[in-house]
């Protein structure tokens, strides 16, 4: 197959200083919407000369206008790198902050419309998450900021550069200083940068925060090993893992890559009937927890001595030191566990989410006993995603309350939202003269600052990033910057009164200090393009890393975490979570995300207490019941949502939630949690004990996606244990054989003499992360239709995750079997249409709108459609969605992200449904057409690379294949072949064309009969 291009911005690449300067100029306010005033001073040729810089007049009127397009005007100077309806690729970087991906842009006629995952990224290879897709609308947000705004009102960049140059220029001759506080800055031209502009400034320091923070394990490592690092973890290499609170496949520092690494071992097959095995020990149901072998729940006050336990466990077998003073899990279960890990040894890995540095100081020691370090724990290749130390924010404010800081810069993070005493801070802020918001958008920090500088997003933008030593991609603008704003890097550069813009000094940082081009015979230049077009420059460290322990002495750092960690037990404990979607709330604008159902909970639209059923039963409470939630600085009313798998003293609740300077989508969307965070010697822990819960006789219906809890043990998925793998699979194809010869058919087969397209999706894969969702209704133009319509069960998502619990009793009439256990099982079922030979939609039709395709798929003709809804009723599998409603008028739906700018981010390609007709999923019909018109140009075989539906494209762990059944060489028609092949409801024979394969577990026999 022909290798595809992604385009560089070559345009830019070549432009000289003065010309860029002007078209920057040019571009200060949108020009569009400026040129089609009324009374604009602008020509019809000037309208014409933008609308051939860099975007199609057809498709911007189309994008922008709610009135249907009169006129289609042509480029009067095409682009050479844009031919209408061919879309162009652009690699570039995204991190949100809390997570990385290199990623594809998708651009139609100069308008970024989809985001998927690079392949030749050796980190997520091709994956990308729910906010990654997502990202793309926060492009299109109206709520960011337009032009510079200094303490007098707007102004021009001039007057702001002017301002604040006069200002540092005092300060150089005080005492006070200037403070730089950022997120993690993966870039490594942007850190040599801030470097050159503190040494500038003579008392400059630049402080890290995350509101994600990984602190505990830096500052172990610099303990235990004399070296501030993040390790890279390496679960690929890992056949026995223990995760304690680490949400490592939905949000703990890498889930991306964690996710691919995690699924390479967990797929047996009757040739290798082997996987790794997985423990997760946590306090509340997490992604992660719901797909491990076993799971046991814990109090988060103990947590720490319960990694102490495990650590004298395992010490016994090694013949180290046990230190005494842990807490036993149930059972004793940490002997069985320490037995396990030793029996693995080299192959055994064990993660903590814990910030306090005493207890990762306990996991490093057990990682050290097993030999971890070197193998599934790779110290060579330090990660930079997380570089935030808390206690430097704490020293941070101590200087903002002495009067220390003369002027302080934010760029990249809101720690007047995200901080544990938000009044502190705040109080701390306004003893600071200058107060400086470098941001995108609004947020609770740039509201308490005296100038707000807007930065662009970073589709708009230049950069770098090194998630891992050795390992870089690069970052490149898809669109003109749609305000006026100016990257950090420029900001820094006009205020060091540089002659270099920042893609210069990026140009000049790679080619000088990453220029290792020469042995594949490339010049400085044409290594810059290739790194460019390629998206990534990998170059890891192939020498491993040597790690010498400065004190093996841990006696005081166990007699600390013992006492620290006691617990006690019938007190309350509150632990703080992440959602995939919302995350720690950059996003928080993000209607989709929003909208995006929580893979475990179900929950959309809102943040809640999660309570185990036995805490539910013993204080009279159900789903949807408001309580009071009292711990320490916190006092918040919220609805309670029973979640099976919480620890029966803790109670769960999401940060992320609560914003109160954010957009119309995010705006008071659940409370504020953030303040329950408990900090112990400057380091955040999410967590707080001695919690009170009241109920105050209120009601609100949660927004909840999915309200069956239970298969009601149906044979919707087949599930089975390892030891029984070969038996297990034998007995269902048995079954499956049985079924196709005494199924018969009323209607003839239909012929399939080109292609015939089907699906197939590996359930011991699919962790049900949600990415799919959000890429499917990013490609196919799916409506957000808000709380309301949600609780309505009017969502329209085409794709759904189903999730199912374990039943509480196996042996109790039909109509108990909806009642899980409290500590259940979990799987999950990525549902979307089937595509069936025999598809009961079609057959009740009145008006032909559901018909079927030469090539396999239940087809929807919208035009025909008037929304009878027969063929709803008759779909067994219930995905077929109706528009109730016109969801994509902005004036009646608060929360529709395509209103006027909005609209931009619509894929041409698929019609934008009206009122009154049934949609679903069409398996990327306009992606299948694409691929094969691609073939077709290129004079060559279709292959399954050309047509992948975005569902499949973007999955992290690769869960998802599909491809041509009539290609017996294909990768599905292998996937249909394998014993662990089944379909859904295969009695019925609609003859689906979206297989499953069967979920197997790695549980001992002891194990599985307590489960």
């Amino acid at each position: 197959m022909k290798q595809k291009k992604y385009w560089t911005s070559e345009a830019d690449l070549n432009l000289d200083p003065a010309e860029k300067k002007q078209q920057q100029k040019e571009f200060a306010v949108d020009p569009i919407e400026e040129m089609l005033q009324e009374n604009g001073r602008s020509s019809r040729r000037d309208f014409l000369k933008v609308m051939g810089f860099s975007i199609g007049a057809s498709a911007v009127l189309a994008a922008c206008s709610k009135s249907p397009v009169k006129y289609a005007l042509p480029y009067t100077n095409k682009p050479a790198e844009v031919t209408p309806g061919v879309p162009n690729y652009y690699a570039s970087t995204f991190f949100d902050g809390s997570e990385y991906s290199s990623v594809l842009v998708k651009v139609r006629e100069g308008r970024p419309i989809f985001i998927e995952g690079n392949p030749d990224s050796s980190i997520t290879q091709g994956g990308l998450g729910a906010r990654g897709n997502a990202a793309v609308l926060d492009l299109y947000d109206g709520h960011r900021i337009q032009r510079p705004q200094t303490v007098t009102g707007a102004a021009g960049w001039d007057e702001a550069d002017k301002l604040l140059k006069e200002r540092f220029k005092d300060l150089s001759k005080q005492e006070a200083g200037v403070r730089l506080v950022t997120g993690s800055i993966l870039s490594p031209s942007t850190l040599q940068l801030i470097a050159e502009f503190g040494s500038k400034q003579g008392n400059f320091k630049h402080i890290s925060y995350d509101a994600d923070s990984a602190s505990g394990i830096i500052l172990a490592h610099e303990r235990h090993y004399g070296q501030r690092m993040l390790p890279r973890f390496r679960f690929d290499k890992a056949e026995m893992i223990v995760g304690i609170n680490a949400d490592f496949l939905g949000t703990w520092i890498s889930p991306i890559e964690f996710t691919r690494q995690y699924v390479q071992h967990r797929t047996p097959s009757k040739d290798n009937v082997k996987m790794s095995r997985h423990v997760q020990i946590e306090s509340t149901m997490t992604l992660t927890g719901a797909n491990a072998d076993q799971r046991l729940p814990i109090k988060p006050s103990m947590e720490g001595a319960h990694v102490l336990a495990l650590h004298d466990a395992l010490a016994a077998l090694a013949g180290r030191t046990a230190y005494g003073g842990g807490q036993q899990l149930p059972g004793k279960y940490e002997e069985k566990l320490a037995a396990e890990l030793w029996a693995q040894r080299a192959k055994a890995l064990v993660v903590c989410g814990s910030n306090d540095a005493a207890v990762q100081q306990l996991v490093i020691a057990i990682n050290q006993m097993l030999g971890s370090y070197g193998t599934t724990i790779d110290a060579s290749s330090p990660s930079y995603l997380r570089q935030g130390v808390d206690t430097d924010f704490q020293a941070l404010i101590q200087e903002m309350e002495q009067g220390k800081v003369g002027a302080v810069l934010f760029y990249d993070c809101n720690p007047a939202y995200t901080y544990a005493f938000p009044a502190q801070f705040a109080s701390a802020l306004k003893k600071v003269k200058t107060r400086v918001a470098l941001t995108a958008s609004e947020n609770e920090t740039s509201a308490l600052c005296t100038y707000k500088l807007p930065t662009p997003h970073w589709l708009e933008s230049w950069g770098d990033a090194q998630p891992y030593k050795g390992y870089y991609s690069l970052q490149q603008p898809t669109i003109p910057r749609l305000y006026d704003s100016r990257s950090f890097q420029d900001v820094l550069l006009t205020w060091m009164d540089s002659d270099k813009d920042y893609l210069a000094y990026l140009q000049n940082f790679w080619k000088s200090q990453l220029f290792y081009g020469q042995a594949e015979g490339l010049s400085a230049d044409q290594f810059w393009v290739k790194s460019l077009e390629k998206g990534v420059f990998e170059q890891p460290n192939e020498k491993p890393a040597t790690l010498t322990a400065v004190d093996a002495d841990l006696a005081p750092v166990a007699a600390q975490v013992a006492a620290d960690y006691a617990g006690k037990k019938g007190s309350l404990d509150v632990y703080l979570y992440r959602k995939i979607g919302i995350g720690a709330g950059v996003l928080a604008n993000v209607p989709w995300l929003q909208e995006l159902p929580d893979p475990i909970t179900k929950a959309t639209w809102d943040n809640y207490v999660a309570v185990s059923p036995k805490m539910a039963s013993d204080k009279g409470l159900k789903t949807g019941d408001i309580v009071k939630l009292e711990v320490g600085r916190l006092a918040v009313k919220l609805p309670v949502l029973v979640q099976p798998g919480v620890q029966p003293e803790t109670v769960a609740v999401a940060v992320g939630y609560g914003r109160t300077v954010v957009g119309k989508g995010g705006y008071k969307i659940g409370q504020n949690v953030w303040p329950a965070t408990t900090l112990k010697a400057g380091q955040a822990l999410s967590y707080a004990t001695g919690a009170k819960l009241s109920a105050t006789g209120d009601f609100e219906e949660l927004a909840l996606a999915q309200t069956s809890l239970t298969a009601m043990d149906r044979p919707i998925i087949h599930e089975t244990t390892l030891s029984h793998f070969t038996e297990y699979t034998t007995e269902l194809q048995h079954e499956r054989s049985i079924l196709k010869e005494h199924l018969v058919n009323l209607y003839p087969l239909h012929e399939r003499g080109g292609h015939r397209w089907a699906m197939a999706i590996d359930l011991n894969k699919c962790t049900g992360c949600g990415s799919c969702v959000v890429a499917c209704q990013a490609e196919n133009n799916i409506p957000v239709v808000g709380k309301d319509e949600v609780r309505r069960r009017r969502e329209l998502h085409w794709m759904r995750i189903d999730r199912y619990y374990s039943i509480k009793d196996e042996n109790a009439d039909f109509k108990d079997k909806e009642i899980p256990a409290d500590q259940p099982d979990v799987v999950f079922q990525p549902m979307l249409c089937q595509h069936c030979d025999n598809a009961p939609c079609e057959n009740v039709c009145p008006v032909l709108a559901t018909v079927h395709s030469s090539e396999g798929l239940n087809q929807q003709a919208y035009n025909r459609c008037f929304g009878t809804r027969y063929c709803a009723n008759n779909c067994p599998y219930k995905v077929r969605r109706f528009n109730w409603l016109d969801y994509t008028d902005p004036e009646k739906f608060t929360y529709n992200p395509v209103d006027n700018l909005g609209r931009m981010v619509l894929n041409p390609d698929v019609t934008v449904r009206a009122r009154g007709v049934m949609e679903k999923c069409s398996f990327c019909a306009q992606r299948l057409q694409a691929g094969k018109l691609a073939a077709k140009m290129e004079q060559r075989k279709l292959t399954d690379a050309d047509v992948q539906p975005a569902c499949a494209k973007t999955c992290p762990a690769g869960a998802i294949v599909f491809g041509d059944l009539n290609d017996k060489e294909s990768t599905i028609s292998k996937y249909y072949e394998d014993e662990r092949t089944y379909f859904a409801l295969e009695e019925i024979k609609v003859l689906p064309s979206v297989a499953y394969k069967v979920v197997v577990r790695n549980r001992k026999e002891e194990e599985t009969a307590k489960a």
